[in-house]
């Protein structure tokens, strides 16, 4: 048996998020999946194996823990340029998607193949056999439905196969993926431990460790919004809401589509539309490039008052709090317009991370840092029992 190798994933509505080994593997995938079939057709099939196999993620996934075993997919960048390309609906529960299980399988098997692992993993031919410790999280609104329990044991017991069908440099190797252990984090919590510690669980913002603190944590489907005191979540006070920002995105991408008759690929690309810095809030029509600020103005504005909403209403419960951080992917779109409202109506201490990489990457950092610690403990303990003498015989 091999070694277990650490990996923390993140699977974001918006892209998956990856960590492994000793941080010399990091890994960012869109979180969408097209179901497709086994010989999908490639220009120039001598190149294939000059690209990045995270352009071309294409793969059989067998999995009992799946709905649907043994389908094809399409997934991440391959999959935006397909027709019936799937991102995550409103309303659905991450622990209970086929498509999250897809993406984690994906991206573990995308880490195991690479030519840096082959000391790690035995390969029988072309067989990779893969085991991984695995630190990840749920929104905590499925983790107070005691759903992480049921997500844990899909993983945990069962073997899980990836096949790479048309995929760069990995084409016919299969993975089969076991998990030594699996740990589940709430996301709020997560927020919290990135904020405070540092990748040796070690404190580094001390002001902040001992203080009252809302964490509004602003997903594609979801929000929530963790109540922090005495360096604990408080479970009773911890809220989840279906309200994400995936329905606005799709409404802005609806609404361009139909006014200048254009169409955007994903999600991502109204996302990159609102957040670069070069010619934000424009898009090119027929050539000229054309500003859509009404219809993103409009849309995010609605939603962001809505977000604001639920942040008084938290707030209002929880009177002592001292400062709200906003962490997630939403958080960066809707900032703007949440930092507006704030100075226009209550005022409150609010926060958000400048650096924008550091907000994306947030909840797997806190993965790494909280699935690290926990194998070190494991190893500790496992070496204790032997470093114990046996006593000396008068």
């Amino acid at each position: 048996m091999s070694m277990p190798r650490i990996a923390a994933v993140d699977v974001g509505n918006d892209s998956l998020k990856a960590i492994f080994g000793e941080l010399e593997h990091e890994l960012n995938i869109p979180n969408i999946v097209a179901i497709d079939t086994e010989d999908r057709p490639v220009i120039g099939m001598e190149e294939l194996n000059s690209k990045d196999p995270v352009e071309g993620i294409h793969i059989k996934v067998h999995s009992p823990a799946l709905k649907e075993n043994n389908v094809i997919y399409r997934v991440g960048h391959l999959a935006t340029k397909s027709s019936n390309a799937a991102e995550l609906d409103p309303g659905s529960s991450k622990s209970e998607e086929d498509q999250t299980l897809v993406m984690l399988f994906a991206a573990l098997a995308l880490d195991a193949a690479r030519e840096e692992n082959s000391s790690n993993f035995p390969q029988v031919k072309n067989v990779i056999d893969a085991n991984y410790t695995l630190g990840t999280g749920l929104p905590l609104r499925e983790v107070k439905e005691g759903k992480d329990l049921g997500y844990r044991s899909k993983l945990t017991g069962s073997v899980h196969q990836v096949e790479f069908l048309v995929t760069p440099k990995y084409q016919g190797l299969k993975v089969n993926i076991k998990f030594n252990e699996v740990k589940v984090y709430p996301e709020g919590f997560a927020a919290f431990i990135n904020l405070v510690m540092d990748n040796n669980l070690k404190i580094i913002n001390k002001d902040l460790v001992d203080k009252r603190i809302l964490i509004q944590d602003i997903g594609g489907l979801s929000t929530d919004i963790a109540v922090i005191r005495n360096r604990n979540v408080d479970d009773d006070k911890a809220q989840g809401f279906n309200l994400g920002v995936s329905e606005s995105l799709e409404a802005i991408r609806e609404e361009i589509r139909s006014k200048h008759g254009v169409e955007l690929d994903s999600r991502r690309d109204v996302v990159e539309i609102i957040t670069r810095k070069n010619n934000r809030n424009h898009i090119m029509v027929k050539g000229s490039r054309t500003s859509v600020h009404d219809i993103t103005d409009r849309i995010l504005l609605e939603l962001a008052k809505k977000q604001y909403r639920l942040l008084r209403n938290v707030w209002q419960k929880n009177s002592q709090t001292e400062i709200c951080y906003f962490v997630g992917g939403g958080s960066i779109v809707l900032k703007e317009y949440l930092k507006t409202l704030n100075n226009n109506l209550d005022g409150y201490n609010i926060e958000f991370f400048e650096d924008e990489e550091e907000s994306i990457w947030m909840m797997a950092n806190a993965y790494y840092k909280l699935i690290s610690d926990f194998v070190r403990k494991s190893e500790k303990q496992q070496k204790a029992p032997k470093e114990q003498k046996e006593p000396v015989k008068q």
